[in-house]
């Protein structure tokens, strides 16, 4: 066989990634991946999309789309303009590109412990290394002379934990940034998924000198299936994007641009967003009642303030892959939490739960079958 790059031996497969050919099997309960539910995606009239979309298109994206986005990012608080935003093939390639512009092989990288697993496969593809954040921000003890060159967070309920930062930790972690030359990466699929007040300023916002790339997704209140994703970028790093996205695929896909040009622009977007809303508060507030009821004193959880994700601690003696083994076998999947950390030996026992897909019937099989696993654990 010829000779393939160094670079295959440091790709592992996504265990999320893995799961989801089994998880969408009617008789497996998936409370693995970040699945919307079904019933909350968009109705589009594509026909209007058509006859625009068929030839090639700039490899920023639409004009309009951009000027949609920049927009609303001005409503957030985040000062930039069109010639700022770039539209992605969903934000994974957004991880992607920066991963690119920043990452030789040994590069040292700040990250959330635990953090975005599917970040966490990029990064060691690229040959990171990690700098885990502490969880107290002013904890951080970067110089000038001593700090990485990017830091990558999800401050708004974040992935896997749910944690939402608060204003004060957003403005500190953007000082942190700025004052020691850090490039932020800040990723925000979630934000639209509030269900109890709580801040969701973009830590870019704060970012009035500095280096920033903010991150947004269209996949978890329209379709995870149109792949559409966005990157904002300070004036100093979009270039460098720009002709990474060039190298990449040209541009993203127009047809799926244009339906999402036509949601942004929908007078029934604000009654899609009010119901989606609802509807996913609910099944977190069910899904809570099934795990007081189902794992009882056994694990430990925070209701998330918003996001999809419940994160579960659980004792130090349980057997993770022992439990995942077993219910596995018995066709209910879940992230166990491990996947989640950049550097092992910050792992404990947990796991991650997708409250947004099952049913209520599936959940509470699902979660009965978990409930009776750990308790064989003890």
């Amino acid at each position: 066989m010829q000779k393939l790059s160094a670079r295959l031996k440091d790709l592992k497969a996504s265990p999320v990634r893995a799961m989801l050919e089994a998880s969408i099997r009617p008789d497996v309960i998936s409370f693995a991946g970040g699945l919307p539910s079904e019933d909350s995606f968009f109705k589009f009239d594509a026909a209007s999309a058509f006859s625009s979309a068929m030839q090639y298109g700039p490899s920023e994206g639409e004009r309009e789309l951009r000027e949609l986005i920049a927009n609303e990012l001005k409503v957030r608080n985040l000062d930039c303009d069109a010639s700022q935003i770039l539209i992605l093939s969903g934000s994974q390639q957004g991880i992607d590109l920066v991963a690119k512009m920043v990452i030789d092989r040994g590069t040292t990288i700040a990250v959330e412990s635990p953090t975005y697993l599917a970040a966490l496969q990029v990064f060691r593809f690229f040959g990171a290394q990690f700098e885990e954040l502490p969880e107290n921000i002013n904890d951080i003890a970067w110089s000038k002379s001593n700090h990485p060159p990017l830091a990558y967070v999800i401050p708004t309920f974040q992935n896997p934990t749910g944690k939402c930062w608060s204003k004060d930790e957003r403005a500190a972690f953007a000082k942190t940034c700025v004052d020691n030359d850090v490039i932020l990466f800040e990723d925000d699929p979630y934000r639209d998924l509030a269900y109890d007040e709580c801040e969701r300023t973009p830590v870019a916002a704060f970012m009035k000198n500095g280096s920033w790339v903010y991150q947004g997704s269209f996949s978890k209140i329209l379709s995870p299936g149109l792949r559409i994703g966005y990157i904002a970028a300070s004036k100093d790093l979009f270039p460098h994007l720009l002709l990474l996205k060039q190298a990449a695929d040209l541009h993203t896909n127009r047809l799926s641009q244009y339906l999402v040009m036509n949601y942004l622009k929908s007078p029934l977007r604000g009654e899609h967003i009010k119901n989606l809303i609802e509807n996913y508060k609910q099944k977190r507030d069910n899904f809570a009642l099934l795990m007081k009821k189902n794992l009882g004193n056994m694990a430990s959880w925070d209701a998330p303030e918003g996001g999809l994700f419940f994160w579960v601690k659980l004792p130090e003696n349980t057997n993770m892959q022992n439990i995942f083994e077993k219910a596995k076998e018995r066709n209910v999947l879940f992230t166990p939490g491990g996947h989640f950390f950049a550097n092992s030996e910050s792992a404990y026992p947990s796991m991650r739960l997708n409250f947004s897909h099952a049913s209520m019937e599936s959940a509470d099989r699902g979660l009965t079958i978990i409930g009776e696993l750990l308790r064989e654990n003890q």
